[in-house]
């Protein structure tokens, strides 16, 4: 009897001693299992925090590849209107010439285009914005001036008087002038190129310093409307629409429109500053100018509706020009195309909020911003 109950009670003791081991080997194993599972967990956060994802910048589309830019002088007077490839421009120089009239340079990279003009004749301070774009420079007839500094600064040049008629055609479109209707093509422009031994690819980076991300201006200065006065005769208007965040171009109070596809001239940048101009005297008298811009000049960048003083530097008449703002940085410039508005010293560029109700006249009551 004594035996049967110590043999029980060594089997009572066995079972504890035996759950009492399970249940310490599940908690060691439940504890092992956590800490890698812990381990793990830490490890792959770990990853994430040391690899963290990076966004994709966003490239600007406005100046790519090596094609070489082409540069072409339009007509700009109120008989030429309205000319074929503005929209096409990646860039757009306007400046004064003789009568108060202006000429526009369009500048042309990767695009094809079957009608450019009309083709006017060159001046010689466009030479210098042509060469600092590393442009082949087309014209049709030259100043003195123009054909001296050709020559001299070694410009890449296709006047378009010396070419065939079927390179350079008189269009019948125009109404009232065969001097306003001489057009050509970029297929033609690089054809004679290739015939002249010019380059037609280049590495030279953009003038201005594009960028990808969308450039919305720190600015107090609404900019939804701009008055540019190059004459009493000629001033350029824009007025901004919020939908597209374009500018619409007017010249002599007219909406400025396509030529060859009937579309209405956009811009989505606009850079305008000053620059002194005089009349050149030589035998010709025909009152042609010529421009002070080798220097630091004043101005304004306008987009998306707003506007920031800048400085406009160039040192050399082939030299790049510099766009910087007031605290000295390059500014940065939105993905599309730019009008470049050098206009003489004492006109009155007219920065203003709203949208114009005649954009043919300036309302000297609603002006908001002046560089006088």
């Amino acid at each position: 009897m004594k035996k049967s109950i110590g043999t029980k009670l060594l089997a009572i003791i066995l079972t504890i001693v035996a759950v009492t081991a399970a249940a310490l080997l599940g908690i060691k194993i439940a504890q092992k299992t956590n800490s890698k599972e812990n381990n793990l967990a830490y490890n792959e956060q770990e990853k994430n925090e040391e690899v963290p994802k990076v966004e994709e910048k966003k490239e600007p589309k406005t100046f790519k590849g090596t094609d070489r830019p082409i540069a072409v002088m339009l007509d700009n007077h109120k008989d030429a209107m309205p000319q074929a490839g503005l929209n096409s421009a990646y860039m757009v120089y306007e400046m004064i010439v003789e009568g108060g009239e202006t000429r526009l340079m369009a500048l042309f990279k990767g695009v094809s285009l079957d009608k450019i003009g009309p083709i006017r004749s060159s001046r010689h301070y466009y030479l210098d914005y042509a060469l600092e774009n590393d442009a082949i420079y087309v014209h049709f007839g030259w100043s003195p001036q123009a054909q001296s500094d050709i020559s001299k600064l070694g410009v890449n040049n296709i006047n378009g008087i010396y070419e065939s008629a079927s390179s350079f055609k008189r269009s019948t479109d125009k109404q009232h002038s065969y001097l306003h209707s001489v057009t050509t093509t970029t297929d033609t422009i690089l054809q004679i190129a290739e015939r002249k031994g010019y380059r037609t690819t280049s590495e030279q980076k953009s003038v201005l310093n594009y960028v990808g991300e969308e450039v919305n201006l720190d600015s107090d200065i609404e900019a939804t409307k701009v008055t540019i006065p190059y004459s009493t005769s000629n001033t350029v208007k824009y007025e901004y629409d919020e939908v597209t965040k374009r500018y619409t171009r007017y010249s002599r109070g007219v909406k400025q429109t396509d030529w060859a596809t009937g579309e209405t001239v956009t811009v989505k940048n606009i850079i305008v500053y000053k620059c002194y101009n005089w009349t050149l005297k030589d035998s010709e008298n025909k009152g042609r100018q010529s421009l002070d811009n080798v220097k630091t000049l004043e101005g304004y960048y306008i987009t998306n509706g707003k506007a920031i003083e800048i400085t406009a530097e160039k040192s050399t008449r082939s030299g790049q020009t510099v766009y910087k703002d007031l605290e000295g940085n390059e500014i940065e410039v939105n993905d599309g195309n730019t009008f470049m508005q050098i206009c003489p010293i004492d006109s009155k560029i007219v920065i203003e909020p709203g949208a114009p109700e005649d954009v043919s006249e300036t309302n000297s009551n609603t002006i908001a911003n002046e560089l006088n």
